[in-house]
């Protein structure tokens, strides 16, 4: 695994405008960048990280098979009693899921380390399924990178297909909150994606939702949404003051219940504790298990919550080394085992897996300049070669 300097496109701004790309540069602070790139062989990517991306995935099913036979998992996960049923309800019915992000540390040497999964509202995903493969085609038109350069990236198609899989019969409705040029952009994208899969569309803030007289949830022509997809976290949506209205609200909800397992920091020390030794895995404990004494002083400490790296901790020998300030850590924490991410050039890269269908099919790389990868982490485009 190499990265690479190379000359960005001089028109790649009006190339992201043309394509819908809105926010390559929020606040003047450059978020797509592709004056580098990140090389990979093909062995690299079938083995480290597709295979292992896979199995993760049927291992996660053992987990959220576990959660629903052992209510102190439910418990240890935080989730509301009043959501148990319905998570598995949701689970039992099959409801199918659309997509995910592994997010691993790895430098091209040895097994990549599951650090989270993003396996409710991942975003990156517009610029990982499309802007990377345009710019990888012009870059290669332009001489700019090898012209027998590849790209890990089937994750527009594998959306395509989904969608058309779930056989949505009414009107889809797709929600997130006002005022997030990237959430609205990852909604927009998704949206074109369910209407090429044969969806009819209805966009939706998700502050604009009411509640009728039956229960049911309502868009802005009070509409009842019958299926929504949500770029809103299941942990938000349970915390609000209509959850309890959820369970009987009859929307079938995309990502389905049964996600706010696996969307949960919780996840991975079950993961270890279910399949500890397994080489993609990190040591990891509920924050308090006498266990992690294992972890001799070195170690992350994350809230089962947490998003964009906000109130991670790190400890090295025992000492906090790192403190990221953010508003998570009531809902209680997690620690894994410290195993930083590769450090090229005063960068750190993190490697996102994506998985649609709970198929693997591209991979996305955000770098920052420390080792925690942070909202204002910059995207990466990536190469396979070799």
């Amino acid at each position: 695994m190499e990265r690479i300097p190379v000359e960005p496109r001089e028109d790649w701004r009006e190339t992201a405008e043309v394509h819908g790309f809105q926010f390559h540069t929020p606040d003047d602070e450059l978020y797509w960048d592709e004056s580098v790139y990140y090389r990979l062989t093909l062995e690299q990517i079938e083995r480290d990280l597709e295979n292992p991306t896979e199995e993760l995935e049927q291992l996660c099913f053992q987990v959220v098979e576990r959660a629903l036979t052992d209510e102190t998992v439910l418990m240890r996960l935080g989730i509301p009693e009043y959501f148990w049923d319905y998570i598995t309800g949701s689970w039992r019915s099959q409801e199918r899921n659309l997509y995910g992000r592994m997010d691993f540390a790895y430098s091209g040497n040895g097994p990549a380390k599951l650090l989270e999964y993003n396996a409710d509202t991942p975003t990156a995903l517009y610029e990982s399924s499309i802007f990377q493969w345009v710019w990888l085609e012009q870059a290669i038109e332009r001489d700019l990178i090898p012209r027998e350069s590849d790209q890990f990236n089937s994750i527009h198609e594998a959306l395509t297909q989904a969608w058309s899989s779930l056989e949505i019969k009414d009107v889809l409705h797709l929600a997130c909150c006002k005022d997030t040029a990237e959430d609205e952009g990852t909604v927009e994208y998704m949206a074109d994606c369910a209407r090429q899969g044969g969806a009819e569309t209805r966009l939706i803030y998700i502050e604009d939702i009411g509640i009728n007289t039956k229960g049911q949830f309502t868009d802005l022509q009070d509409t009842p949404i019958e299926t929504m997809f949500k770029l809103y976290p299941w942990e938000w949506m349970m915390s609000e003051e209509f959850s309890e209205r959820i369970p009987g609200s009859n929307v079938r909800f995309i990502e389905p219940g049964w996600k706010a397992i696996l969307s949960n920091k919780g996840l991975l020390p079950l993961l270890w504790e279910m399949f500890e030794g397994h080489p993609n895995l990190l040591p990891a404990y509920f924050d308090g298990d006498p266990a992690a004494t294992a972890l001799e002083g070195n170690y992350v400490r994350k809230p089962l919550f947490s998003r964009e790296g906000a109130n991670i901790e790190f400890f090295e020998g025992g000492e906090q080394t790192i403190n990221i300030d953010g508003d998570y850590g009531a809902e209680g924490h997690i620690v894994q085992a410290l195993n930083p991410l590769p450090h090229f050039n005063g960068n750190y890269p993190m490697i996102g897996s994506w998985l649609v269908a709970s198929q693997p099919c591209g991979i996305c790389i955000r770098e920052d300049a420390t080792l925690v990868t942070g909202d204002d982490a910059r995207f990466v485009p990536h190469i396979i070669l070799g």
